[in-house]
């Protein structure tokens, strides 16, 4: 067997999208290896990638691939686990969890949060000191995910700071003694604080409210029996703000990056904002946020365009890659928001397809519409700089993004 190639290299974050490409020219699968030592088939092409990703026979339980999991790093079970419910699990547990949150996320739902979330975006920007650059992640890409997540929760206001403080940590890559694991127990411990202080305040009437918050109806459906326990409702707290916060904060920095890089494209958004709904979704195909799903593991062996992939081995989907695939998308390194949308696979395909995606798409929506509205001279503060990416692998997301949201003070003779 060929050796696996080596991903999440200095060479890959230098330009991932290269990479991939070259990944993509082998017909099927190929086995990578990353820096934790952990072998995975990945998938590249469009077609492929939509196959695996509705194919039963992958699965999203970790416990199936434990000891090589475990050997790479990758906590599996209990308190060490890196794993997360309803992203990393089948039916029917998949489907009972998903079931449970739904009702925040329906179109009728979403659309209701665009005037608060409008409101978000300006009072941020209306905090940006007044200065030539600013970085937009910390001045808004990082907080306004947050601070909609925090909306839809319920969380008290008292509490939201320390929820942001949480978001922080959790997309920390290194400096605070703590690796992933421990972050995500004390995470844990946080919400379990707080659901523990919601229960002493709700009441089992608020299912007869129209609209109680979504901790609040948790809560109650816990506390019901509606087949729901401590760790499950604990861990889809953390779901929704680890996988929530993290690529809707990396959408909206990824989407203004690529506009700033294509002049004519963000003049063409500017004459023409009724694109903007189908312009987010080419911004989506063109830097997708989820470089890489999360990871699945073949129940048995399963061929996948001529390549067997033996049962137990751990698979991954390159959604970055599919949304490039040239079979799919006619000159897919070119930013175009006049293409028609297309197919792309940025929130994923199947049942795993995010539940979030109405909301990231409204916030990354409303974020440019303000900025085209607010920002009429809305500039990269060094143009010529390249971007810096975060150097994880499975995500797409910028360390910071410089920009000057007025012109620059003009210096007096």
């Amino acid at each position: 067997m060929t050796p696996p190639t080596e991903i999440d290299t200095p060479a890959f974050f230098a330009d991932q999208h290269a990479y991939y490409s070259r990944l993509r020219e082998s017909p099927g699968p190929r086995l990578v290896r990353n820096p934790q030592g952990l072998d995975y088939w990945l998938i590249t092409r469009h077609a492929d990638a939509r196959a695996v990703l509705l194919d039963p026979r992958f699965s999203k339980d970790p416990r199936l691939a434990e000891e090589a999991l475990s050997s790479a790093g990758y906590g599996v079970s209990g308190a060490d686990s890196f794993f997360l419910p309803l992203v990393n699990s089948d039916p029917p547990d998949h489907t009972r969890l998903r079931r449970l949150i739904s009702g925040a996320f329906t179109p009728r739902r979403v659309e209701e949060l665009r005037p608060r979330v409008e409101r978000l975006t300006r009072e941020l920007l209306d905090a940006v000191p007044d200065e030539d650059a600013v970085d937009l992640m910390t001045a808004l890409a990082f907080p306004l995910p947050v601070l909609v997540i925090s909306e839809l929760l319920g969380v008290p206001h008292r509490s939201r700071g320390a929820l942001l403080t949480w978001a922080t940590r959790m997309l920390t890559i290194s400096g605070n003694g703590s690796g992933p694991a421990e972050r995500t127990r004390r995470l844990h411990r946080w919400f379990a604080s707080l659901v523990a202080a919601k229960r002493a305040h709700v009441r089992t009437d608020l299912l007869q409210e129209e609209q109680p918050d979504l901790l609040a109806a948790l809560v109650v459906a816990h506390d019901r029996g509606q087949r729901l326990d401590d760790e499950e409702l604990v861990g889809l707290l953390v779901l929704l703000l680890v996988a929530g916060h993290e690529t809707t904060t990396g959408m909206i920095g990824n989407a203004v990056e690529a506009l700033l890089r294509h002049p004519d494209q963000l003049a063409l958004l500017r004459d023409r904002p009724e694109l903007l709904p189908s312009a987010v979704d080419e911004l989506l195909r063109y830097e997708a946020s989820l470089a890489r799903t999360t990871l699945r593991v073949a129940r048995e062996d399963v061929r996948v365009a001529g390549t067997v992939i033996p049962a137990g081995s751990v698979v991954s989907v390159a959604l970055s890659a599919a949304n490039r695939d040239p079979e799919v998308f006619p000159e897919p390194d070119r930013l175009d928001l006049t293409r028609a949308r297309g197919p792309h696979l940025s929130f994923g395909h199947g049942i795993h397809f995010c539940l979030g995606a109405p909301l990231a798409r409204l916030q990354t929506e409303t974020v440019l519409a303000v900025l085209l509205d607010r920002c009429p001279e809305l500039a990269a503060a060094d143009p010529s700089a390249p971007p810096l990416w975060r150097p994880v692998g499975d995500m797409r997301g910028l360390l910071t993004l410089p920009v000057r949201l007025r012109p620059a003070a003009r210096t007096r003779p």
